[in-house]
């Protein structure tokens, strides 16, 4: 065997990459409770593309569990993200990285079985889709949050 064979046994079972393309539909900032945890920074963008500041941004917008924020859920409404109108997301610009790293998430690329659970609730991950290279992914997946929200 040689070092070329080795390394494609290290490569995950996505390493041919996967499909995906976001169709806005919104259903990954809905269904189920749980946390979208912003930092500090992300506040400090948010509140700037909303034109308030990041105190009132916090007041407004955000829950904090012990020394973390993360942004509120509207539970008379499926627990629909705070920033979710009209299928929407009123802060696209400045999502926090838990939202634009989606569905790059540890918990949906483990097997080839929570990659197809992901894409029951994400009309997105579809064979229609256009291949994301496997690059795209790792990026992806070094980019974002230690913890997610949702398996939407």
């Amino acid at each position: 065997m040689n070092d070329c064979d080795e390394n494609a046994d290290a490569l995950p079972w996505y390493k041919d990459g996967l499909r995906f393309k976001c169709t806005g539909c919104g259903k990954c900032c809905t269904g189920c409770p749980g946390y979208v945890w912003v930092t500090l920074d992300e506040i400090v963008s948010i509140a700037e593309l909303l034109g308030i500041s990041p105190d009132e941004c916090k007041r407004r917008y955000l829950r904090q569990r012990d020394s973390r924020y993360a942004l509120v859920e509207m539970r008379l409404r499926n627990y629909d993200c705070v920033f979710l109108k009209d299928k929407r997301c009123m802060i696209y610009e400045a999502r926090p990285r838990q939202c634009r790293t989606f569905p790059w998430w540890k918990e949906n690329l483990h097997t080839p079985a929570s990659w197809e659970i992901a894409s029951r609730s994400c009309e997105g991950i579809n064979d229609k889709a256009p291949l994301v290279p496997y690059s795209t992914i790792q990026k992806a997946l070094q980019d974002g949050p230690e913890e997610s929200k949702k398996s939407s």
